[in-house]
């Protein structure tokens, strides 16, 4: 059978554990806003609230356990030069500016180095919808207006939509300044945290073959764009599932009941497209399986509806 063991709660694994929970949303719905200011819009000061757009509910957590007893390891705060444990409430924030030097700051010292930069999404810019490069998306949130600010909100969203605009701005989260961007999704304002230019790699920097290095055939790029006409649709991110979560749920729910895991019987699909392998039959024998059209550019198909560009991830909200 498989071992069990009750987790042993005292007050200090008790308060790690809310440690832990400390940003994550609090109940059903919106959860807890995570950031409150105004979005600078020329003139225009509209209050808002940030909350996050993620979903994380569905994530698989793992607790690191003695395998003597399985009791969960705890991880505790420490006074580096007395070896005691120091309490919440005991801990506030240094920075070192010379060795073993450090300068303490207190939450209302931060906001006093720039007042208007903790309080504002200053917007920058605008830009065409379609000129960022999705690479630069990082972390999605919803920007929420508060009382009587839904008019200037509906403005801007509205503003948006029309030109085909994203906003760039930048506000400090967490005592850090971030680039982001401003953008209408449905009735929604969604904030989408950008990377900085530096903090990306340049294609050019990755060993990435050119086209005389690696020729193709036109016959060879039509049939790869008939089994791509072939599965094109529309896109619908409530029909992805994460296939990968409900197995190891599954599995832990077998391994608890019965002690052992029975492997999943599967393999991989198709072959290795290697440099030596016939590319034109493997695409014959795939555009036939997903029964692409007769011909790669058929004028006749009728055109699905514009959708506007969007990052791609797998944490896109539904």
């Amino acid at each position: 059978m498989a071992r069990a063991a009750r987790a042993r709660k005292t007050e200090s694994s008790t308060a790690n554990d809310k440690d832990h929970k400390a940003e994550a949303a609090s109940g059903e719905g919106a959860g807890r806003g995570l950031w409150s200011g105004s979005i600078s819009f020329g003139l225009l000061q509209i209050p808002v609230r940030l909350y996050t757009a993620e979903r994380r509910a569905e994530e698989l957590h793992f607790r690191q356990l003695d395998k003597n007893d399985l009791s969960p390891i705890r991880y505790e705060r420490v006074n580096s030069a007395t070896g005691k444990p120091v309490e919440w409430k005991d801990i506030v924030k240094g920075f070192e500016y010379e060795p073993d030097t450090f300068v303490v700051l207190e939450p209302d010292d931060l906001k006093k180095a720039n007042v208007k930069a903790t309080q504002t999404l200053d917007i920058q810019d605008f830009v065409h919808a379609d000129q960022i490069d999705p690479a630069f998306f990082e972390t999605p949130y919803y920007v929420v207006p508060q009382k009587r600010a839904q008019k200037a909100y509906v403005l801007l969203r509205e503003a948006l939509m029309k030109k085909n605009a994203i906003a760039i701005a930048t506000f400090v989260l967490r005592t850090r300044e971030h680039l982001c961007a401003l953008m209408p999704v449905g009735d929604a304002i969604m904030l989408e945290v950008l990377r900085f230019g530096h903090e990306l790699r340049k294609p050019k920097d990755m060993p990435l073959p050119s086209g005389k290095e690696a020729p193709i055939g036109a016959r060879e790029l039509e049939m790869a764009e008939r089994l791509i006409d072939g599965m094109m649709s529309d896109w619908e991110p409530a029909k992805y599932r994460d296939h990968f979560y409900a197995d190891v749920m599954k599995m832990i729910e077998e391994k608890a009941r019965t002690g052992t895991v029975k492997a999943k019987l599967g393999k991989t699909r198709g072959e290795v497209a290697g440099d030596v392998v016939d590319l034109l039959d493997l695409l014959k024998r795939s555009v036939a399986q997903k029964g692409a059209p007769a011909h790669a550019n058929d004028s006749h198909r009728k055109p699905g509806p514009k959708k506007a560009k969007r990052a791609p991830r797998k944490h896109e909200a539904a």
